[in-house]
């Protein structure tokens, strides 16, 4: 089940010390212009190398690897989005990334949204695709493992496979996984979990991990700080998605002081493992505004 991606040039895991941890990441050579990508909470890099692809060479592109980079606990506060964010900073900065584009998804555009209002970073656009803008007093709560929705559920989530084939089985009988694009579902299985001695998987982002960085989307109330970024924005709302019965992102996109609204229909929360053409599109757009 294995896909050889090496026809398509993906790049090495490479890291970069960001003060005190080295943060692990993907890089692909290109021109002068610059593009970022962050992921979502509990996935990986690879999974936006179907989208990134179709800018190699017109640009260089990095995306960093948001996982267990930094020592964290998630009965004790998890990683801070907050480190995230800074930690990004730091990592433009010794990249030599200057007026980078940048895509996040969910957790991703979360900590590149604080990175950018909070620690320096200066992009020339802002790509946010369904990012976790909690409620306001969401932040001021401290909630255990057990008591939180996402990470009480990830911590349990399964982590055995006797193979790619039963891997394979069992995510796509999984409604998370059913309606991923199939190469993207390939790059889950390759680069996402990891062969054990024995020849059985598992997560390479462990289920511990993953609750971790749940646990710290609570330490930084991002609200604040979206008037704060200057740059054009866009803001993509999947019409499918869980979040839209507690997250507002009209309202946050109201809040940049140049901003757009999107609502993608027929899709979900993972829009960019669902429809990686159509996030190409999206980005293409974006740019010839910029």
């Amino acid at each position: 089940m294995a896909v050889d991606l090496t026809a398509d040039n993906v790049p090495q895991l490479k890291r970069q010390d960001v003060g005190g941890a080295e943060l692990p990441y993907l890089h692909y050579q290109g021109d002068n212009r610059t593009m970022l990508f962050a992921h979502a909470t509990g996935f990986l890099p690879w999974l936006w190398h179907p989208v990134v692809k179709e800018f190699i060479p017109q640009y260089r592109v990095w995306v960093p690897y948001i996982c267990n980079y930094r020592e964290c606990d998630p009965e004790v506060g998890g990683l801070s989005w907050d480190i995230i964010a800074k930690d990004l900073s730091t990592f433009c900065s010794r990249q030599n990334i200057e007026k980078p584009l940048l895509i996040g998804h969910s957790m991703g555009g979360t900590v590149l949204t604080i990175a950018t209002a909070a620690y320096g970073v200066e992009p020339v656009g802002l790509i946010l695709i369904e990012p976790i803008f909690l409620p306001e007093e969401i932040y001021s709560m401290k909630p255990s493992v057990k008591d939180h929705p996402l990470a009480s559920k990830s911590i349990k989530r399964t982590n055995h496979w006797k193979n790619e084939e039963d891997a394979w089985s069992y995510l796509k009988s999984k409604t998370l996984f059913t309606d991923w694009d199939e190469d993207v579902l390939r790059l889950y299985i390759q680069y996402g979990m990891e062969k054990q001695p024995a020849g059985d998987l598992k997560l390479a982002c462990a289920p511990e991990n993953e609750a971790a960085m749940f646990m710290g989307g609570w330490n930084r109330n991002p609200w604040p700080l979206l008037e704060k970024i200057t740059c054009p924005v866009l803001v993509i709302e999947a019409e499918k998605s869980e979040n839209r019965g507690f997250i507002d992102l009209k309202k946050a996109a109201s809040l940049f002081p140049q901003s757009t609204y999107k609502l993608i229909e027929g899709v979900g929360h993972l829009l960019p493992m669902q429809k990686p053409k159509e996030t190409v599109q999206i980005i293409r757009d974006f740019l010839v505004q910029l």
